[in-house]
């Protein structure tokens, strides 16, 4: 945090001076990703509206009464976009367990620092939210996805290259949008994916994007700016965001009829739930995602399993 940031916290509240300590904590001593930090931002400052509600204006005040309501006070905000449900009657159960959690970490972390004599969310519990299976497109889906950039245009290219690469070697959104030139071995088909927390690993790709790759960094990306180091570019020549992937991804998607919501994660579940059909073991999947955890990677199982199961009841005659 600057010296700035740090006037700015002290001047609006305890809860925002609190907030920015501990952001920075988790920025320099735990090592997360700056979109993360973002996300535990917005969720600390969800719990400061609820907070002020209730007349408390430092979080070191609130009693575990208080903190018991919070779930249940989620639950009834109205609707505003952000992590609800789609009747915007609330948050989803899901949404609502990570802003619990973010809770939870604040003020352990506010005890753990002597600032407060005991951790008073030490006992709120975390709400069970449904486990929803990852969505993945089927692979002829994926293929009319893929074929969806046509001509040879160096936005064209661009697309073609970007959108086998998400699928190709299952990248987050933010790790495709953060590569740079240098980070691509075009002779041993291989890219260094800077994942979560700063972790690296090396993500093959195949044939397919090999080509995409080299028609998009030899036709089209000199065109764009030759100087510049992202390896994916907009159309001024700056490095591609996620809101410009967001959109070519959804534009590519209307144009071939996925009418249903695909997203650039939506191509990463592909790519995990096609090796597991094609029989990759989940360790070898949990490596090339980047999972910290194979009980993470380890849903996909869930997918094919589920995948298996329609299968079997549409073509075996006892089934039904």
């Amino acid at each position: 945090m600057s010296a700035s940031e740090a006037v700015d916290a002290r001047r609006q509240g305890p809860m925002a001076a609190l907030t920015s300590r501990y952001l920075d904590h988790l920025r320099a001593e735990r090592g997360l990703a700056a979109n993360t930090v973002v996300a535990y931002r917005r969720d600390l400052a969800r719990y400061a509206e609820f907070l002020v509600e209730r007349g408390i204006d430092d979080p070191r005040a609130a009693a575990a009464e208080d903190l018991e309501t919070y779930p249940a006070w989620l639950r009834q905000r109205p609707g505003d976009g952000d992590g609800r449900h789609r009747s915007g009657a609330g948050y989803a159960e899901s949404s609502i367990s990570r802003m619990v959690v973010a809770v939870r970490g604040f003020h352990r972390f506010l005890a753990r620092e002597g600032l407060v004599g005991k951790d008073t969310a030490a006992d709120l519990a975390t709400p069970r939210a449904a486990r929803t299976l990852p969505k993945a497109l089927s692979v002829e889906d994926i293929e009319r996805l893929l074929a969806a950039p046509v001509g040879s245009g160096p936005l064209v290219l661009r697309d073609r290259a970007m959108l086998e690469l998400l699928y190709g070697a299952g990248l987050r959104i933010s790790e495709l949008v953060g590569l740079d030139l240098d980070d691509v071995d075009r002779v041993e088909r291989l890219v260094r994916v800077h994942g979560k927390g700063d972790k690296q690993r090396l993500a093959p790709y195949g044939e397919l994007a090999a080509v995409a790759l080299d028609g998009w960094a030899s036709g089209g990306r000199p065109t764009l700016g030759a100087r510049a180091p992202a390896l994916f570019l907009n159309a001024r020549g700056g490095r591609l965001t996620r809101q410009g992937v967001w959109k070519i991804l959804r534009a590519h998607a209307e144009r071939v009829g996925l009418e249903e919501r695909v997203s650039p994660h939506t191509l990463r579940h592909s790519f995990a739930t096609h090796l597991l059909d094609g029989g990759a073991d989940v360790r070898a999947v949990q490596e090339l995602l980047g999972h910290a955890s194979v009980t993470t990677t380890q849903i996909y199982t869930l997918v094919s399993r589920a995948a298996l199961r329609a299968v079997y009841e549409r073509a075996h005659p006892r089934a039904r």
